[in-house]
């Protein structure tokens, strides 16, 4: 099979390394890939976001089947323009995608459907959203109805911090289209869980829940970043609670999604609280997460490809999908100053021999002129055991 991967990051070349383990795989484009991620697979120049040429790219080198796992081309319909083109993807339709591109439609799919998530409003007027900030107490939280590239959500100590939360998407439109509209919901204390799963729109089957970490330094320190790392399985994810979840929460979302005529094929994401009132949706994505998606991996005793091929034609149900009963963490190496303003074209060194139980995951990373790896982004090696 020729297979081709839309991304750059280090789940990116995580999903791409357990997609090697199947002997179908016979060749491997990322798009558009990194210097790291070319040692596994032919990387292509083309950005995540160019859909049509992605398409374009598919056609013409006769790609079998493409994953696609960034929220932006989920979100612009690349699943629905390669199937369209006779080429199956990994990944759901841009209808379904809404669940994360929008935060609005999520939110009203819960208040719907009775999915348990932190009571909230809308808004798409500054004043009406800032009389309704007065009535409630901080921390607030605010978040960009669209994408905002994962940059849309605020949690205000404040309510002057709130109040300019709410004029940088309202007034300002710092974020675009993706803040016209506005969240304003309740702060929920207690654990983080991520909750991931394949889905063919009916079955689903559950991978082990996962927490990642986003302080930038150790000790729970330094600003609030992508994600800095992360371990699996959740301690915190009892058999018990996590049959709750399935029953109060997964269930129930995928079958609110058939209900709404875009079932949910690919990798749902569940982002979850673990309050003293119960497990509720802090949100959702429409794909792998990252970091988790690397540790989760790493757990992954049966095979990839196959999971993802079911999910993709309705075969879930018969699927073979095992993880191993044991533990991984993955701690990311970020570069100096992120996620704020930081240094680029640090050379990296990387050990030769490695532990057997070790593999890095390369995501801002590029070739130096002598072909020595360099940074190029903030988040840069992800390591995982």
């Amino acid at each position: 099979m020729n297979i081709m991967v839309i991304g750059s990051g280090g789940r990116e070349s995580a999903v791409i390394r357990k997609l090697r383990e199947n002997p179908s795989a016979e060749k491997l484009y990322a798009l558009p890939g990194n210097a790291g991620i070319a040692r596994m697979a032919e990387c292509v120049p083309i950005s995540a976001t160019d859909v049509f040429a992605a398409v374009e790219f598919a056609k013409s080198h006769e790609i079998d089947y493409a994953v696609v796992t960034p929220d932006d081309p989920l979100c612009l319909g690349l699943v629905d323009m390669l199937e369209e083109a006779g080429i199956p993807a990994f990944g759901p339709s841009k209808a379904a995608a809404r669940i994360e591109g929008s935060k609005a439609f999520a939110k009203n799919l819960m208040k719907k459907y009775g999915i348990p998530t932190a009571a909230f409003e809308t808004f798409d007027d500054y004043d009406a959203a800032r009389e309704y900030l007065l009535t409630l107490k901080p921390p607030y939280v605010i978040k960009a109805d669209g994408l905002a590239l994962g940059k849309g959500v605020t949690i205000a100590e404040t309510l002057a911090d709130a109040e300019a939360a709410l004029a940088d998407c309202l007034l300002s439109r710092k974020f675009g289209d993706s803040g016209k509209q506005v969240v304003i919901e309740e702060y929920l204390t207690g654990v983080e869980a991520s909750l991931l799963l394949f889905s063919d729109g009916e079955t689903y089957r559950l991978m082990p829940a996962a927490m990642d970490h986003k302080r930038a330094l150790d000790g729970d320190k330094g600003g609030n970043t992508g994600g800095m790392g992360s371990i699996a399985p959740n301690p915190c994810v009892t058999p018990a609670l996590l049959s709750e979840i399935e029953r109060t929460i997964v269930a129930p979302t995928l079958a609110a999604m058939r209900s709404e005529g875009c079932p949910f094929k690919g990798c749902l994401f569940i982002g979850l609280m673990l309050t003293d009132d119960g497990a509720k949706v802090i949100e959702y994505n429409a794909r792998l997460g990252d970091p988790e998606t690397q540790s989760i991996l790493a757990l992954l005793e049966s095979d990839l490809l196959s999971a993802m091929l079911a999910a993709t034609d309705g075969t879930l149900s018969s699927a073979d999908v095992r993880f191993r009963d044991k533990r991984a963490c993955c701690v990311v190496l970020a570069s100096g100053g992120y996620p704020a303003s930081y240094e680029k074209g640090m050379k990296i060194t990387v050990p030769d021999v490695l532990p057997s139980n070790v593999k890095l995951d390369f995501a801002g990373v590029s070739f130096d002129a002598d072909g020595s790896y360099i940074t190029s982004g903030g988040r840069v090696i992800g390591v995982t055991a």
